[in-house]
């Protein structure tokens, strides 16, 4: 006998709160037919699992807190806090929500509305709800986790009930998502009345017998896949360089869809790995223990595990303690936040080792001391339609030179310096759903990617003409000069004779007098621009965070409200209305 209680799918043609209400009159209509039901049915509970994605994370982590809710016989209901509504959440008993922080302390890309509604004074409370938050940041930034710490503290002065406290995340999210989870699942447990422990019991012994086996490549389960091509895409005169990256996928089951980004497992530069164990006074095969990856050699922790190019305070905290260091201990004090960021902007583990030398003693404190080396992830320049068996990515190699050292980007560098063709990289793909083509082959496109924003469009663009979309495409692209930082010039240009891309707009910064971008382009063609929106073109931009995509927003929305005839708010409420239709998709970063 199926003992779960029925609800309502995410896909049914209702909105979030006739789905909330529905489900809970479901809730209501089997708890009275079944008065007899096990006990079982009535320990599982409905728990919404909502979540505010940027890149992806904290879907995927809802995803699979969602899979071990259901294993535990609880019911729950997935979506994205982008397009919900307070109401709906009003409408939960049990909520978990998973939230990243964007920017400077912002909510992701359309879930400001759900804040800015939930702050609203006459809002009703929330008494009945018992919920957790997750909260993901990254402690380089000065807002870290600030929007899911926003959320929390909004929904406790609503009356909502914590399930258990609220835990922060920094880039590196397993072990604090494991022990988030975890006491969820505790609270959860506690909180079922009739529960049979000792069927529970069984069910988490099975489950940890029968594991399922893993069918895709992961970032726990990389796969080693060959570089079959490595090729400069500016010139030699150019200020910066930008390569052009091919691994084969040919011997593997793995796949990707046009949009999604290539998740890279780097390894740091082994000459700065000597260097840092020479100033510590290791000789790299003293043991330490990294985390789940248990014990290994000093070495191959620095080499393969451990960040060690960029400080945080974290780091700065534990070296300054283990030894007194005035100079970084005044540094923590929490009025002299802007001179910290200051200090490890352009530092790294070797700066402290030199400058405040015979303070690590024992291998085992450093390796304690220093974050997991984190993957690095690369919007596909492929399309898999046009490129099978092969994923390319578009790679921006950062050096630059501070307090008397030349440094550089750990995975660009090594691609541009310690990787050949047929040498084997870990990589796996990291969906990208946000950031998809239109499902109509016929809509027109409008993309926005200066630099190394082009690399999704270049797989947009291949993946249209191989499966023959009649859709017009519309690229503006911009970069430094035109005879040295042309990205895939040759391909675009090609593709702008014969037609396939219907308009081709440049802007290079430094080859006039006055300095040209982008957004400058748009707003030049403000009419045309229009008419496409108009005519349902969706809208894509790829690239900086930090400035490009709020100047290109700024340029849209003048476009929009002069040319629409709105007022600010009015033109507001168009772009929103894009975004809700799935027509203006960002990928900044």
């Amino acid at each position: 006998m199926n003992t779960s209680i029925p609800y309502i799918p995410e896909n049914a043609p209702f909105t979030q709160e006739q789905r909330a209400w529905l489900n809970g009159m479901l809730a209501g209509m089997f708890s009275s037919a079944a008065p007899s039901a096990p006990v079982e049915a009535k320990a599982s509970h409905r728990i919404a699992v909502l979540y505010a994605s940027q890149s992806g994370t904290a879907e995927g982590l809802a995803r699979k807190l969602a899979k071990e809710l259901k294993g535990q016989g609880h019911v729950p209901a997935v979506s994205t806090l982008a397009g919900y509504t307070p109401a709906a959440l009003a409408a939960e008993e049990y909520a978990v929500l998973i939230v990243s922080t964007y920017g400077e302390g912002d909510a992701p890309d359309g879930v400001q509305p759900f804040f800015e509604a939930l702050c609203l004074e006459h809002f009703p409370r929330f008494e009945k709800l018992r919920y957790s938050v997750l909260a993901l940041g990254d402690r380089h930034y000065e807002q870290f986790c600030k929007f899911g710490i926003d959320v929390d503290t909004k929904l406790a002065a609503l009356g909502a009930n914590r399930i258990c406290d609220r835990v922060e995340c920094d880039v590196e999210v397993d072990e604090p998502f494991t022990r988030w989870k975890t006491s969820v699942l505790a609270s959860l447990k506690e909180k079922r009345q009739g529960q049979n422990a000792d069927a529970a019991g069984s069910t988490a012994a099975a489950t940890h017998l029968n594991p399922a086996p893993v069918s895709v490549y992961t970032r726990e389960n990389p796969m080693f896949a060959p570089v079959v091509e490595r090729r400069q895409l500016t010139h030699g005169a150019s200020s910066k360089a930008t390569l052009h990256v091919v691994f084969s996928i040919a011997e593997a089951q793995i796949t990707y869809e046009a949009g999604d980004a290539c998740g890279v497992v780097p390894s740091n530069d082994l000459n700065l790995v000597a260097e840092i164990m020479q100033k510590a006074g290791f000789n790299g095969n003293e043991q330490v223990v990294c985390g789940k990856n248990g014990a290994t050699t000093l070495h191959d922790a620095l080499a393969r595990q451990l960040q060690i190019t960029r400080l945080n305070r974290k780091i700065v905290s534990e070296y300054a303690k283990r030894g007194r260091c005035a100079k970084l201990l005044d540094l923590l004090v929490p009025d002299h936040q802007a001179q910290l960021e200051s200090y490890v902007y352009d530092r790294g583990l070797i700066d402290l080792l030199a400058e405040f030398p015979g303070v690590i003693e024992d291998a085992s404190d450093l390796a304690t001391m220093l974050p997991r080396l984190t993957p690095r992830l690369y919007s596909i320049s492929s399309s898999p339609a046009a490129h099978a068996g092969e994923i390319h990515t578009t790679v921006a190699v950062v050096r630059y030179r501070s307090h008397q050292r030349e440094r550089g980007g750990v995975c660009s560098t090594l691609f541009a310096d310690r990787v050949s063709v047929s040498d084997r990289l870990p990589i796996y793909i990291q969906p990208n759903k946000k950031f998809r083509l239109p499902s109509d082959p016929a809509a027109p496109i409008i993309m926005i990617g200066p630099g190394t924003g082009v690399a999704p469009f270049r797989g947009f663009l291949h993946e249209r003409r191989a499966n023959g979309a009649t859709g017009r495409n519309w690229l503006f692209f911009g970069e430094r000069s035109a005879a040295t930082d042309y990205l895939y010039r040759e391909e675009l240009e090609s593709m702008h004779g014969n037609g396939h891309l219907t308009r081709l707009d440049t802007a290079f910064s430094r080859d006039q007098d006055h300095k040209v971008y982008v957004q400058d382009k748009m707003l030049e063609h403000a009419p045309d621009f229009w008419t496409w929106l108009e005519e349902g073109a969706s809208l894509y931009v790829c690239g900086d965070a930090s400035r490009m995509a709020k100047d290109v927003h700024s340029a849209l929305h003048a476009i929009v409200a002069k040319q629409g005839g709105m007022n600010s708010e009015a033109a507001d409420d168009y772009l929103q209305s894009l975004k809700e239709q799935h027509r203006y998709h960002r990928d900044v970063y």
